[in-house]
């Protein structure tokens, strides 16, 4: 049985487009919300220019969301909600029902040995990509702007 996400919330002052997607914990799902959310962007002229940051930061969150926070597991959810803002840009929430991270713990892929690794660069890109990101409840949400 999946697990209850709640509802996500952005201010609501200002809000162009709001967009609420919950998606199944499915590798194969990810490209039509990432699709979909930057065709809406596109038609918004929702931070103009910048689709390709938002949509490889929007991957990686959603593919760590699917990966780490629900471990693969089909029969669990993965919430996503997008809204744009007249003076804040693109605003991105990605949530799962897993046990979460500490950020801090996560090695830098830029230095050492990690360099070589074939994985752990996704939060290091998403944090590279946008100009604002938020890791909320204990890991297990992730809050990117993008202006």
């Amino acid at each position: 049985m999946p697990t209850e996400l709640p509802q996500c919330t952005f201010e609501p002052n200002k809000l162009i487009l709001r967009l609420n997607v919950t998606l199944q914990a499915d590798p194969q799902a990810i490209s039509p919300v990432v699709d979909g959310v930057l065709a809406i962007a596109r038609e918004m002229k929702c931070a103009a220019g910048k689709e390709m940051e938002i949509e490889t930061a929007l991957r990686e969150a959603l593919a760590n969301a699917i990966k780490h926070g629900c471990n693969n597991d089909t029969s669990k959810q993965v919430q996503c909600c997008v809204a744009c803002d007249e003076s804040r840009g693109m605003l991105i929430m990605v949530r799962d029902p897993g046990k979460g991270f500490d950020p801090a713990a996560i090695p830098s892929p830029v230095v050492g040995e990690n360099v070589y690794s074939e994985h752990g660069r996704g939060i290091y890109l998403i944090n590279e990509l946008m100009d604002q990101v938020d890791i909320r409840r204990g890991g297990t949400e992730i809050v990117m702007q993008k202006r």
